[in-house]
């Protein structure tokens, strides 16, 4: 599906390092908080509608065919008008208080990849989309941008979908005159997609710690959101005799605490358990917690592994309420399967880096990503740079500009080949 045509790989362009830097800063001016140093540009933020209104500018300054979908996805066209394309890009959007390069990243080496072209007369023949993807950081529990172009929402789920603070993602999105309905209408056909490409930062420690620059996912974990709520009784801390509590952080602490132990039994060395998010209730120093909220997030990149995980999990929060005189609920709040990436695209990017002399690390992801979705679109690839200390999503992220460059110019190498010949 991917040939290499013979003699275009020694005219391949080059990355503009300070000119990626500076479109990526112009990202970073949306959002920024000062005191933190963190971003805030949270899905259907003003923030986050105005970084796009942005970027769509830049990539229609440099002369491509810019158009935004009916869910705030942006899209770059470069090459010919008609056709199926190569699309590359990541998204805009942060969590709170979220760093640097997440996402931002990625859609800005992909529009320096058509510059580069642009700046040595290079046409591709398969049209190049830089897209920039919408509300891809999960903050209604998805990742609606990918989903919309893959064609995998439901009705439903756009529907019902709400964030922490109980905001319907219908609601944010009319705020932002758009109307959540219309996602079903973004989904594009198959043959207009010939493959996607995203580069993203690895967060995580795994490149850093083994000295490669350059990591080629060939995965991405599945990921499953339990909803827990133990109900016990709020009373007062002196009184109330300890045997004769029903303490819901006790309950909490339970499930906390098999956590390990439940990994070490049902899952393996890419199973992830997590709770994340907790609230109690009433949070008061003088006063026995009555209620306890909390997320159990279980990532692996097999699906029956994350399924035996998630039913371990369950049974702890039972055992939990049983143990400590308490009621509850489990309710599934979100889930995505774990996803093989397109094995073809692998190997063509590993036998990029190797023309370029770039090491490489074969890899899964335990993040999730737009890759991931893409895949059941079209063949998907997606490349790591590394993150200093594993740190992401806080304002301390970071990733040396000299690993970003050879990163970039792997992308702009694959996207160079595969859009050098017209597709079929």
């Amino acid at each position: 599906m991917f040939e290499k045509q013979a003699g275009l790989m020694a005219n391949t362009p080059g990355i503009n390092s300070q000119r990626l830097r500076a479109l990526l800063d112009g990202v970073n001016t949306f959002g920024r908080n000062p005191q933190t140093g963190g971003y805030n540009r949270v899905g259907y933020s003003d923030a986050d509608m105005a970084v796009r209104s942005w970027f769509l500018e830049q990539m229609r300054a440099d002369g491509l065919a810019v158009h935004r979908d009916p869910v705030a996805n942006l899209f770059g066209r470069y090459g010919p008008a008609d056709g199926p394309c190569i699309m590359a890009g990541s998204h805009l959007d942060t969590v709170p208080e979220g760093g640097a390069f997440d996402g931002a990243l990625g859609a800005c080496v992909a529009l320096e990849c058509v510059r580069a072209m642009k700046d040595v007369g290079f046409t591709p023949a398969t049209a190049i989309e830089v897209v920039a993807t919408a509300e891809e950081e999960g903050r209604f529990g998805g990742m609606l941008g990918s989903q919309a172009i893959a064609g995998v929402v439901t009705a439903q789920w756009l529907n019902e979908a709400r964030d922490a603070d109980g905001i319907r993602l219908a609601d944010a999105m009319r705020d932002q005159g758009l109307n959540a309905r219309d996602a079903l209408d973004a989904a594009r056909p198959p043959r207009d997609v010939k493959a996607f490409l995203e580069l993203h930062i690895e967060q995580g420690p795994v490149l850093e710690q083994a000295g490669i620059p350059v990591g080629i996912a060939d995965s991405v974990a599945g990921v499953i959101n339990l909803a827990v709520s133990l109900l016990g009784r709020a009373n007062h801390s002196g009184t109330t005799p300890m045997n004769l509590r029903a303490d819901a952080f006790a309950g909490l602490s339970a499930v906390g605490q098999a956590v390990r132990s439940i990994n070490a039994e049902h899952g393996g060395e890419r199973s992830r358990i997590t709770i994340g998010k907790v609230t109690l209730q009433p949070n008061f120093i003088h006063t026995v917690p009555g209620r306890a909220d909390f997320i159990i997030n279980i990532r692996d990149t097999d699906p029956g592994t994350m399924a035996a995980l998630a039913q371990a999990m369950e049974q702890a929060v039972r055992d939990a309420a049983q143990a400590n005189g308490l009621s509850f609920s489990i309710e599934e709040q979100s889930r995505m399967e774990p996803v093989r990436l397109d094995g073809t695209l692998v190997s063509l990017l590993n036998e990029e880096a190797h023309r370029l002399g770039l090491k490489t690390l074969t890899m899964p992801s335990g993040a999730g990503h737009d890759a991931q979705t893409m895949q059941a679109l079209s063949p998907s690839g997606l490349i790591f740079v590394p993150s200093r200390d594993g740190i992401s999503h806080a304002p301390e992220e970071w990733t040396d500009w000299e690993a970003i460059e050879k990163g970039a110019q792997l992308m702009l190498s694959a996207l160079v080949r595969l859009s050098a010949i017209a597709a079929d």
